[in-house]
């Protein structure tokens, strides 16, 4: 076994990634802000939990946590937006050209950002490298595909509720739907794309129409992090829900642990008023002299 492990460490070391996480499957706890993002902790984590949740049997599954570091300034161009761009996302996929200026992925960061993720969730949900399941990833983001180069264990890609990709699809395969819409649309997706007993991931769907954490249609939130007022709330299959609260120098603090997903409400008023009793107004990200850390 040890030395199985120094085989393996030793191929990872080629590919330069044993200096850059120093745990295999992410480590436990939220990724730290924000090199989670370029280390590669926050994929590591993602699949680590979805393949958990596959072995254990789940088939429909959410995931969701911010695909770029700041989503709320994606459209800006932030430095660290541009970086994850150019030397993570591009890069991965292959894109010709790279991240530039005007570029597709450039101006459709999120949608290409979710892409790569979904290339790294899916060869953990399908069993690879060892002879795994076929991915299918869909999406109803403007992506165009053919700018991807790179696919990894992805088999195919298409647009979400397509006629190509409806009928394109294969017995077993694991399917992942990115940004798909409302919740109430997600079990007609399985219907159209998906087979009995394969996995079906649900991708950083943008917005949620119950207002709550997760979702209420009983796909199991594998992996989730959200960011709520001065802090986050993170969850990692099979593990607890936590209640994270941010610090003004950008570090995070465990609060508060959940055996069962709390209400939205109850999390953001706990590390609301948390924030507000040590820090005052001296905790807020955006206002310079006040906690500005973006």
């Amino acid at each position: 076994m040890m030395k199985l492990l120094i085989i393996l460490l030793s191929l990872l070391a080629q590919q330069g990634v044993v200096a850059l996480v120093p745990f295999i499957d992410g480590g436990k706890g939220m990724p730290k802000l924000y090199d989670g993002w370029f280390n590669d902790q926050l994929s590591k984590q993602a699949a680590t939990a979805v393949s958990k949740a596959v072995a254990a049997g789940k088939t429909k599954i959410e995931v969701n946590f911010p695909p770029v570091p700041n989503v709320e300034e994606v459209k800006f161009g932030t430095p660290l937006n541009q970086k994850f761009g150019t030397k993570i996302v591009a890069k991965d996929l292959g894109i010709p050209g790279g991240y530039k200026p005007g570029s597709d992925v450039s101006r459709q960061l999120i949608a290409y950002s979710n892409v790569f993720f979904a290339k790294r969730i899916g060869a953990a949900a399908s069993g690879a490298p060892l002879g795994g399941k076929p991915v299918c990833v869909l999406s109803a983001e403007p992506v165009n595909f053919k700018n991807i180069k790179s696919k990894g264990s992805i088999s195919r890609v298409g647009a979400i509720m397509s006629q190509e990709a409806r009928k394109q699809g294969r017995n077993g395969e694991v399917v992942i739907c990115i940004n798909p819409g409302g919740e109430e649309t997600w079990d007609r997706l399985v219907s159209a794309h998906s087979s009995p007993g394969a996995p079906f991931i649900v991708l950083n769907n943008a917005y949620s129409t119950t207002y709550n954490l997760g979702n209420k249609r009983g796909y199991e939130e594998a992996y989730y992090l959200k960011r709520i007022s001065k802090g986050w709330v993170f969850r990692s299959f099979p593990g607890p829900w936590e209640a994270y609260l941010e610090r003004p120098d950008g570090t995070v603090e465990l609060l508060k642990s959940y055996s069962q997903k709390p209400e939205l409400r109850e999390v953001a008023t706990l590390v609301r008023e948390e924030s507000f009793q040590r820090y005052a107004i001296n905790n807020d990200r955006w206002t310079p002299g006040f906690g500005e850390r973006l």
